[in-house]
């Protein structure tokens, strides 16, 4: 027999299973705090939206519907918590300037060319955070526009709009930068 799906695991979790837990953080933690990073683009800031939405996790697991897909339910809680640190980064920044420029502080992970990594980084984060979003579910990610718009509570369209307009916004932002390499 197999390893167990993540919905058994947190089932088995809700019951009081604390290696239950511990799975799921084994298996899903690299995957969400890479989510985290592309969002928020501030290597210990997603650090500590791993434990935020981890904790969330156990927090909300009373509220946990049986038969709900946990990757969908888990990547919910992440973006939440990523967009109301960006929130929250905004107004600390208008606060503090008097603009709120929002510009991350850290290197982005290596990879690739850094210097194309790098333009391509700044541009994401010049998106408004519901195209970043969409961009990085569907192109980073690989989710469909459907699970995209159960993510959000949104139509499968409206999904694609997003991630259109985060395309169409990036094509402005980067021009002809992969032209010229």
């Amino acid at each position: 027999m197999g390893s167990p799906s993540d919905e058994e695991l947190m089932e088995r979790f809700c019951a009081g299973a604390q290696d239950a837990f511990e799975a799921l953080f084994a298996r899903h933690s690299g995957r969400v705090q890479g989510f985290l990073t592309r969002m928020v683009r501030d290597g210990s800031l997603a650090e500590d939206l791993l434990q935020t939405t981890f904790l969330s996790v156990v927090r909300a697991r009373g509220r946990y519907e049986r038969g709900t897909r946990f990757s969908p339910w888990l990547m919910t809680i992440a973006a939440n918590a990523a967009r109301d640190a960006l929130r929250h980064r905004q107004h600390v920044d208008a606060y503090s300037s008097g603009e709120g420029t929002g510009a991350p502080t850290s290197a982005p992970p290596p990879s690739g060319d850094p210097s194309l990594r790098r333009h391509l980084l700044d541009a994401l984060q010049q998106l408004p955070p519901d195209h970043r979003e969409a961009v990085v579910l569907s192109k980073v990610e690989g989710w469909s526009f459907d699970e995209i718009a159960a993510l959000r509570g949104i139509s499968a369209g409206a999904a694609r709009l997003r991630a259109h307009r985060g395309y169409e916004k990036l094509r402005e932002l980067l021009g002809g930068l992969g032209e010229a390499r």
